[in-house]
């Protein structure tokens, strides 16, 4: 879950071909001003209307949390409801509805948690252990259909893997009630970065007489849901605007400063921007066409960003082998796009090159190393290797001339993009034509579930503060490895880093960093660029921080400082 991660992560604001996680990522102030707390920072504080208007660049496809998968159902699950606990401004862990820190057995398998009993849910309902109990059964039970449930579940909470495909009852999950605010989780083995896993949506309780009084309707309007967070959604125009506003009824309700957060669906950049100058949203998105034009503006911010971008090479489409099922193939076309033309024109936002998977000041091993630093540049714009390999790889497959597909989202941005990346390989591969296949969000996340396409432009932002968050992937058969990458090495070593080597660091780090490599020497993907994300953002919102791992930012601590709006103008 971009992420949980982060994000995440990558905005899916500015490019809908972002896929959870992430997101998105994320990390810093950016400009917003926020202290994470009270509502009064040094730079101002709370004053006039409580509301902030924000863009959204599609349609939340589900506000269901077992079924969340997209930056945009992540992000606004997590608002509407709150888990064990959230992060808090330094990515650090606030308390959300357990209070303090866990109680951890010796050999760090069972986990136990201190539930307020001061939480309610919306309908006054009290949040009781019993509400994570059925919440965490319900992600793993394989006729819920989660994707999330078995990836942040399975080999994680006791019983998950073999409950989700079918072998145990949901009932023998290792998580229990032992009354109504205590919850013991027994965990399959030692995973040092549990406590983070539960901020993620997939961890967050459901009313379970409410989610089945609601049936298949559940999540599907805003009628049909229920929040336990800092904010309730109130309206839900389908592809058109949504609205949060606070959750008088949420345990630290007198923390909440903000009064209501109005979404307005625009796919168009240009759209966005007229809107923010008439004053009509309080964020804008910029690409690159828009930068240079508003980087002195007042309101102009660049926000750093752990989403980590790349195609995903398809080896096997839909049961037929693609071209790039040859290695040389892959190769190729990883090492055949100039990236740094791709960050520093096209995208122009403070986006950086990726030359791997883990992104720049991500996660430091136990010498206090940064993963990208250490491991170094694995897959480099080359184009005299990336025309060695495309002639052997032509060679070995027998064709001359070789037509390959790009899945990608209908944004502007994503337009940009992929245009690039075609006259790219078009231009540096001979024989290679390269198509486009450019959909709305909904269906891209379908196709990319389905494993329909040869190339998809992809994103990920952490889902927790891990490398594994990253790592695990492309483990074979993954819930996220839609590409038939499979490599025995690779998942040996992805399996050690959460077994035999969960309690040592050095060994666990090790396994990360050569698995890292594996990935890029098999050109599984093809890395292209590190989000950087660039906006127009209004000097009233406050308070607003972007996440390093799960939604992208967070709302609770937020407030509007109109003063300060007036004081720009």
């Amino acid at each position: 879950m971009r992420k949980t991660n982060w994000l995440l992560l990558a905005l899916v604001l500015v490019l809908s071909s972002f896929l959870a996680a992430c997101s998105g990522g994320s990390s810093g102030s950016g400009g917003s001003g926020g202290d994470g707390g009270s509502g009064d920072s040094a730079e101002g504080s709370a004053n006039g209307e409580q509301v902030f208007n924000l863009l959204i660049g599609d349609e939340i496809p589900s506000m269901d949390s077992s079924l969340a998968k997209d930056q945009y159902g992540i992000q606004w699950t997590s608002e509407i409801q709150e888990g064990l606990y959230r992060l808090a401004e330094d990515g650090s862990l606030a308390e959300g509805i357990a209070t303090g820190d866990p109680e951890v057995s010796e050999d760090g398998m069972t986990w136990t948690f201190t539930l307020r009993d001061n939480a309610e849910w919306e309908n006054g309902d009290p949040v009781t252990a019993h509400d994570f109990v059925y919440a965490w059964q319900r992600a793993i039970n394989p006729d819920t259909g989660s994707e999330y449930g078995p990836y942040m579940m399975g080999d994680v909470i006791k019983n998950a893997t073999a409950i989700n495909q079918g072998e145990m009852d949901v009932e023998e999950l290792g998580v229990k009630a032992v009354d109504d605010y205590t919850l013991e989780v027994t965990l399959d083995h030692p995973i040092p970065y549990f406590e983070s896993l539960t901020t993620f949506p997939t961890f967050m309780p459901l009313n379970q007489k409410f989610v089945e009084e609601q049936g298949e309707n559940y999540a599907l309007e805003a009628d049909n849901l229920l929040s336990n967070g800092p904010f309730k959604m109130t309206e839900w125009k389908h592809g058109s605007t949504m609205k949060f506003e606070k959750n008088d009824t949420y345990w630290d309700a007198e923390n909440v400063q903000l009064e209501e957060i109005n979404l307005q669906v625009s796919k168009d950049i240009a759209t966005g921007v007229n809107l923010y100058d008439t004053g009509e949203v309080d964020r804008a998105p910029l690409t690159a066409e828009f930068v240079d034009s508003r980087i002195n503006d007042p309101g102009y911010v660049a926000i750093p960003d752990m989403a980590s971008w790349y195609l995903k090479l398809n080896q096997n489409r839909v049961g037929e082998e693609t071209p790039l099922a040859n290695i040389n193939a892959r190769k190729a076309v990883a090492q055949a796009i100039d990236k740094e033309g791709l960050v520093n024109v096209v995208l122009n936002d403070g986006s950086i090159v990726s030359n791997g998977l883990m992104p720049t000041d991500f996660v430091k091993g136990p010498d206090g190393t940064d993963f990208r630093e250490q491991n170094g540049d694995l897959l480099t714009y080359d184009l005299e290797a990336a025309k060695e390999s495309w002639t052997k790889a032509k060679e070995e497959l027998g064709q001359d001339e070789i037509t390959l597909e790009i899945l990608t989202g209908d944004t502007d941005s994503s337009t940009q993009i992929v245009d690039y990346i075609k006259e790219q390989l078009e231009t540096n591969l001979e024989g290679l034509t390269i198509k486009t296949m450019q959909v709305p969000f909904q269906q891209r996340l379908d196709l990319d579930t389905a494993g329909d396409f040869d190339i998809q432009v992809s994103g990920w932002g952490p889902d927790y503060m891990d490398p594994n968050s990253f790592m695990n992937l492309f483990v074979t058969d993954g819930e996220n490895n839609r590409m038939a990458f499979s490599n025995k090495e690779y998942d040996s070593l992805v399996e050690q880093a959460g077994g035999e080597n969960a309690t040592n660091p050095e060994a666990r780090w090790q396994n990360f960093l050569d698995a890292e490599k594996i990935l890029l020497e098999e050109a599984a993907i093809a890395p292209l660029w590190q989000d950087g994300n660039a906006f127009l953002w209004s000097p009233k919102v406050k308070g607003v921080f972007p996440n390093p791992a799960g939604n992208d930012f967070e709302y609770k601590w937020a407030y509007a400082d109109n003063a300060a709006a007036e004081s720009a103008e």
